[in-house]
């Protein structure tokens, strides 16, 4: 079965720099378009970064110049390195895989910024 399994979460001060990776199984990585998302209470999940199998990359405008996404498909991970974190950046962060048409998700890894 797909399972995505997030780390790299935590609090940052603004200005800080976090790391989040995403352990993927149960499908042919190598093949699949992936993407991380985030979420705030009474918001919808957006879109923050995705990134094709041929390591085509797509950035929502807020985080452009400031987060890169990266993918090892030897290892089976998607990784996401945040730079210059802002407190609007506070969410939690979802990593996500269309596969057979049905969305699946990982459990969510939290980033607060704040100082």
């Amino acid at each position: 079965q797909v399972q995505l399994v997030e780390s790299g979460g935590g609090l940052v001060q603004p200005g800080g720099s976090l790391r989040l990776s995403c352990a993927a199984s149960g499908f042919t990585f190598s093949t699949s378009a992936m993407g991380w998302y985030r979420q705030v209470p009474g918001k919808e999940r957006e879109l923050v970064a995705d990134i094709a199998s041929n390591g085509g990359t797509h950035y929502a405008d807020s985080v452009k110049g400031r987060f890169t996404i990266s993918r090892d498909n030897a290892e089976n991970t998607v990784s996401l390195q945040m730079n210059s974190l802002k407190p609007e950046d506070t969410a939690v962060y979802y990593c996500n895989v269309l596969n057979r048409n049905v969305d699946y998700w990982g459990q969510g890894t939290q980033v607060t910024v704040s100082s």
